[in-house]
């Protein structure tokens, strides 16, 4: 039984494909085969045999004569390719024909550079075959010329990085305001192009250190303290400038030939100050989460840069709070995603606010080795993990960033290696950033799903509990911008469009899965388009070919947005891919109308 080309797929590295193809020298080898001939694959250059320099291609490009029969005839480009695959010992499939009429043949799983080889020459013999190529593996030339950048491990190496370069061919976070809950801003040229206004929040002048209290400007004055001045026995600490330093992971200004490449540089900061001296109070986070997300904050004027986005890299102990959670639910059903530390005291996250409140996005912090890092809170509240780095095991281990020299005051800006869950928050409200940029339709729930889905297993060890996995950026944009996500198999769609009734019965969009074998994958692509006044009154199920449904989204009264232009991934390993699925829909609400556009699945 063949394998599901979906199946076979292996993840490339971005550190593999970075570089322009080159063409590399092939080294001599004979390969035998089934009929016990020699057949040298000398005459075949490497470059003829892989998708990237290193690994071996997976498909191949066979253009044929204009009078072979197979130059138009999928059946016979069929039988060919069967035909060399038993001369060559492989199993070979016709899986397409391209626009040019070449035919595209898949060959299988597993294959070495001489495999391939073998299977080019076999091709190359054949007096029908005008050509035979790789299918080759291309990619957008995205690193940046940030000078800097090469430290960044976080974003791009294959270990433990967050895969962020790839997501940058979808989107750069463009349209999308992140406001930057913590201690200000303090003027940086690697990251000034890219803020917009914020507002100072902090009331108590012992704390703000500016010498006066709510304001709209957000500068950061430095938040410096001597000896025993923030309680007994706590020593001095010099300025952090911390907003700073999570503001540049976020949005730093990317390919200005200086510094660092921020994650979603596209997108835009507001910085909001409610941390000084000593840290910051509840009262003044609540009121900075209201106004950042478009509520009303008395004597506070409106908000002209609503965020979508809130990163709040600080926390304090015990439970979350009523007045906290209140807050973070208001904002959530303004559209705007929270995303929070999980904390720095190797503790569970249940124990420290606001990481263990409900309706964000919790986040522990991983090593450069992809371990949970040594400080890092963990625990069943956590969402995902993201680099938060570990400098113990040296500086260049630990998270690069926009800061300033100075000691108490502001100096001249620098660059600094932070570490902390402040450090791996960033990552993901910038990753949330590059979705919405992607995907302007996603509620924070569908966010957070989507980055839980898309994540990958840890690559170091975790005890306690560190979410769902490691974030990976390139594949979680990919699936909800409806580019591919993870599958990059065979797409069946229904572009038949159909009616939702307003407050009424289900109705069903059926496609009819052929051709495939074995069973679904566990990240079956859903991707839907449909079009409604009021989206919170949808129900939408996937439907499998022996009538198991799957929830793809509840309804919702706080959900008003209009449509829904989503990718969700689902595990349907348990169900065999032949057959009709359908989308069901109900509308279970008066007063909306909606169509069913279109839909597809990838396998």
């Amino acid at each position: 039984m063949r394998t599901s080309p979906a199946l076979r797929r292996k993840l490339i590295s971005v550190a593999a494909v970075s570089a322009a193809l080159l063409t590399a020298a092939g080294t001599a080898s004979a390969a035998a085969t089934p009929d016990g001939v020699s057949r040298e694959t000398a005459a075949v250059p490497a470059a003829q045999t892989e998708a990237a320099p290193g690994t071996p291609a997976e498909r191949l490009i066979v253009g044929y004569k204009s009078a072979a029969a197979e130059a138009s005839s999928n059946q016979a480009a069929e039988a060919d390719a069967a035909a060399k695959g038993k001369e060559t010992g492989e199993d070979l499939d016709f899986e397409r024909r391209l626009g040019t009429g070449a035919a595209l043949v898949d060959l299988g799983s597993g294959l070495t550079g001489a495999d391939v080889a073998d299977v080019v020459a076999e091709y190359r013999a054949d007096p029908q075959v005008a050509y035979v190529v790789p299918d080759r593996l291309n990619t957008a030339k995205a690193d940046p010329n940030d000078t800097e950048y090469a430290k960044q491990w976080d974003l791009y190496e294959a270990a433990a990085g967050m895969n962020v370069p790839g997501a940058w061919t979808t989107a750069t976070g463009t349209g999308v305001t992140v406001a930057v809950i913590d201690t200000g801003y303090v003027a940086h040229t690697d990251l000034a192009a890219n803020i917009v206004g914020g507002y100072d929040f902090i009331a108590d002048t012992a704390v703000s250190v500016d010498g006066n209290g709510r304001d709209s400007n957000p500068a950061d004055p430095g938040d410096y303290y001597a000896a025993n001045e923030c309680g007994s026995g706590i020593p001095a600490s010099n300025s952090s400038w911390h907003g700073t330093h999570v503001a540049g992971t976020i949005a730093a200004v990317t390919n200005n030939s200086k510094g660092i490449a921020g994650i979603a540089y596209g997108a835009k900061i507001s910085p909001v100050r409610v941390l000084g001296k000593c840290g910051g109070y509840d009262s003044d986070i609540i009121d900075a989460i209201t106004w950042a997300s478009g509520g009303t904050v008395s004597g506070v004027p409106a908000n002209t840069n609503v965020a979508k986005v809130i990163n709040m890299s600080l926390g304090g102990d015990g439970a979350c709070t009523s007045a906290t959670q209140s807050a973070i639910n208001a904002a959530v059903s303004r559209g705007t995603t929270v995303a929070v530390a999980a904390g720095n005291e190797n503790d569970n996250v249940a124990n420290h606010s606001p990481g263990n409140c409900n309706n964000v996005i919790s986040v522990a912090a991983t090593s450069r080795t992809g371990a949970k890092a040594s400080y890092s809170n963990y625990g069943s509240l956590v969402d995902i993990s993201a680099p938060g780095g570990q400098t113990s095991t040296g500086t260049a281990n630990g998270i690069l960033s926009t800061l300033n020299s100075g000691t108490k005051t502001a100096s001249t800006e620098s660059y600094a290696y932070y570490q902390g869950t402040s450090m791996a928050t960033p990552h993901i409200a910038g990753l949330v950033a590059l979705m919405k940029s992607a995907n302007s339709s996603l509620t924070p729930a569908q966010i957070e799903t989507a980055i839980k889905s898309n994540a990958r297993a840890l690559p170091g060890a975790c005890s306690g509990g560190c979410g769902a996995g490691l974030a990976d950026a390139a594949k979680t944009v990919q699936a909800v911008s409806g580019s591919g996500g993870s599958t990059g198999g065979t797409t069946f769609t229904s572009t038949t469009a159909v009616s939702i009734p307003d407050n009424g019965s289900a109705v069903e969009s059926p496609i009819a899965v052929t051709g495939r074998t074995g069973n679904a994958p566990t990240a079956l692509q859903v991707g839907v388009d449909i079009t409604h006044t009021y989206r919170g009154d949808l129900v939408v199920d996937l439907v499998a070919p022996d009538g198991t449904a799957y929830r793809l989204k509840a309804s919702s009264t706080s959900d008003s947005a209009d449509n829904i232009v989503t990718t969700y991934s689902v595990n349907a390993s348990s169900e065999v891919s032949n057959g009709t699925w359908k989308l069901r829909v109900q509308d279970v609400a008066a007063q909306d109308t909606g169509r069913i556009n279109s839909w597809k699945l990838t396998f």
